[in-house]
């Protein structure tokens, strides 16, 4: 039985490695993990399997609040099997608590909220589609150079409810900044008009990783059209249900929603 090593990499990102399998990524909530193993090897997270690419590469990540356990198998052609287990570290959240909000705006109006759970039915159905694509593998860069403003994780409680967290990185820009794709894909999803997020895009970067972008005032590529990393693909705005220009910008592995400030840190590997 071959033994699992583990190596520490730049603050915070880690590396698993066994034998031809290497992992790169924080195992930690809200993080983005990258594999690479035989190609034609067996990946299973959880018993389901993993998609695995033609040079090898898989991926899978943990949710805001995941705390589980995870099993990682990988068979080899030849029959042998190896099993690690997977905790994500627990992380601390902003939590602001706000009191006084008025009870129109705690009851929102029921026509909205239908319009917001069509338009979320979308978004659902966009991260959901899985391709073969590999561009998740050769890293990201940030969309836009602005002042982060807003932070994965946290969460407002209003009247002592809490609401819904933050599940993107918020930069500061004036409304026409350009927003560039992260890393190469395809876009799945133009809205410009959707209640909560206005102009909102989703690009596919392969194996269920998707990046989204919010409050949009413009769009550049339409829906099926190849994007390359850099390549200026929107404009920020403050459409839908913005308090000023930014762009929220999120990511997911299907509907598992991971931190981008993780995922812009993840290495690739080689």
């Amino acid at each position: 039985m071959r033994k699992w090593l583990i190596a520490t990499l730049a603050f915070p990102v880690t590396l698993h490695a066994f034998a031809q399998v290497k992992l790169s990524g924080e195992i930690i909530q809200g993080g983005l993990v990258l594999g690479k193993t035989e190609p034609s090897a067996i990946v299973t997270f959880d018993g389901k399997p993993l998609a695995v690419s033609k040079q090898g590469d898989f991926v899978f990540g943990f949710g805001r609040d995941d705390s589980k356990k995870h099993q990682l198998d990988i068979t080899y052609p030849d029959g042998n099997k190896e099993t690690t287990t997977l905790t994500p570290k627990k992380r601390q959240y902003q939590i602001q608590r706000v009191e006084g909000i008025a009870k129109k705006i705690m009851n929102p109006d029921p026509k909205a909220v239908a319009r917001a759970e069509k338009d979320s039915q979308q978004v659902r159905a966009a991260r959901e589609i899985k391709t073969n694509y590999i561009a998740f593998a050769q890293g990201f860069i940030p969309p836009i150079e602005g002042k982060i403003t807003g932070v994965y994780g946290s969460q407002r409680y209003y009247n002592g409810k809490p609401k819904s967290p933050h599940y993107g990185l918020d930069y500061a820009g004036k409304t026409g900044d350009p927003v560039k794709a992260p890393a190469n894909g395809t876009v799945t999803l133009y809205v410009p008009d959707m209640f909560y997020s206005g102009g909102t895009m989703i690009i596919d970067h392969g194996h269920g990783i998707t990046s989204s972008f919010l409050h949009l005032s413009d769009a550049y590529v339409d829906v099926g059209d190849k994007v390359s990393k850099g390549q200026i693909v929107a404009a920020v705005g403050a459409s839908g249900r913005a308090t000023g220009p930014h762009l929220d910008w999120r990511v997911n592995w299907f509907q598992e929603r991971l931190d981008p400030a993780l995922v812009l840190k993840v290495i690739p590997i080689k």
